[in-house]
């Protein structure tokens, strides 16, 4: 998901995306730990995810007060 496209979403909407990238690195990272991941980069992208969301949500925080 790209950056514009984040910006598309609602408030709720981004949050739900948030909670379950999460969650999908959560598990990802546990698996990666029992056996290796095929693409490892895969944790990276998804942290980077995560942080691109939660950089979106504290902009709207900010421009709303």
């Amino acid at each position: 998901m790209k950056i514009a496209e984040m910006k598309e979403l609602t408030v709720a909407e981004l949050k739900e995306r948030l909670a379950a990238e999460e969650q999908n690195y959560a598990h990802m990272r546990i698996n990666h730990a029992v056996s290796p991941l095929d693409k490892p980069s895969q944790l990276r992208d998804t942290r980077r995810m995560i942080a691109q969301m939660k950089t979106v949500l504290r902009e709207r925080e900010i421009n709303n007060n």
